[in-house]
């Protein structure tokens, strides 16, 4: 039996749901930074055990603690080495048109990067927990010292300019959240949301804006919403009358198209909120995606 069994915990290899999680996150990871910086890196994950010092290697990370609101203790943990997180957020920024890119916002690009990828997370929860996940604000915190087992997550950019240091990131769940995931209730029970975290020294619970955002913040766009398309000859185009009915190339379950100025940007679900139509976003989409809507 291994220390973090010893402790309470299991291998994150060994729990099906753990595992489950972890391959949507990096998959999730690695299509935010594509759509970003136009660059797929390759995500890939290996459970480690031991102690912080034995399983981070003595090395120093940047870590990001993310709190879902289905309890207090349901907690995520991603430590980065400064390599990656400073080559991923420069990288982000110079796409955007940066030319030269300060450590500070490359720290806060990051924290973006990771926000946007969590979301996974998040509706993976929900899915299996059967109800609503939803993200709390995060905070640049470390990992708890008495955890013991890890996902060690390789980030590999296949650029000239790449890191050398490859160190792996490293991941946590809480007890909280792997007892969650290891056996979800068959109905879940609404949970009070956890009270908001107090600020204290040296501890950031919500990343600062970086230029990235700053560019865009005053821009208005054209946002629609496509439930599909058809083609029609002219000659029925002529004949369309009141009560025609059109059939699209959609079927009725499934997700609708999220345009922003024309371009697919994302997927999700039709709502109603307090009588009005809506979209909750169920799927960010590639750059791929985005390149096809325009054929």
């Amino acid at each position: 039996m291994s220390a973090g069994e010893d402790r309470g915990q299991v291998r994150l290899d060994r729990a099906e749901n753990a595992r489950a999680l972890l391959d949507r996150w990096t998959e999730s990871l690695a299509q935010v930074l594509e759509s970003m910086t136009d660059q797929r890196p390759t995500v890939r994950w290996e459970a480690v055990s031991g102690p912080l010092s034995e399983a981070g290697g003595g090395r120093s990370f940047l870590w990001w603690e993310q709190p879902f609101q289905i309890d207090a203790q349901a907690i995520l943990w991603i430590g980065a080495p400064q390599a990656t997180w400073e080559h991923a957020g420069t990288l982000t920024l110079k796409a955007a048109g940066l030319e030269t890119v300060e450590t500070a916002e490359a720290k806060n690009t990051w924290f973006e990067i990771l926000g946007q990828s969590l979301a996974v997370v998040a509706r993976s929860l929900g899915t299996l927990l059967r109800r609503e996940v939803t993200t709390e604000n995060g905070g640049e915190r470390a990992a708890d010292q008495g955890l013991t087992e890890w996902a060690a997550v390789t980030l590999t950019f296949a650029l000239p300019d790449a890191p050398a240091d490859a160190s792996p990131l490293l991941v946590a769940f809480s007890p909280k959240l792997v007892s969650l995931i290891a056996a979800p209730p068959a109905e879940a029970e609404p949970a009070a949301a956890p009270a908001p975290k107090a600020d204290s020294a040296g501890e950031t619970c919500v990343p600062l804006r970086s230029r990235t955002m700053d560019l865009l913040l005053d821009v208005d766009l054209p946002v629609s919403i496509s439930f599909g398309k058809a083609l029609l000859p002219m000659k029925d185009v002529l004949k369309l009358t009141t009560g025609s009915i059109v059939e699209l190339n959609r079927g009725v379950n499934e997700p609708v198209e999220v345009l922003v100025n024309h371009c697919l940007i994302a997927r999700g679900e039709v709502v109603v909120v307090e009588g009005n139509y809506g979209i909750r976003i169920q799927e960010i989409a590639s750059r791929q995606d985005r390149l096809r809507s325009f054929e």
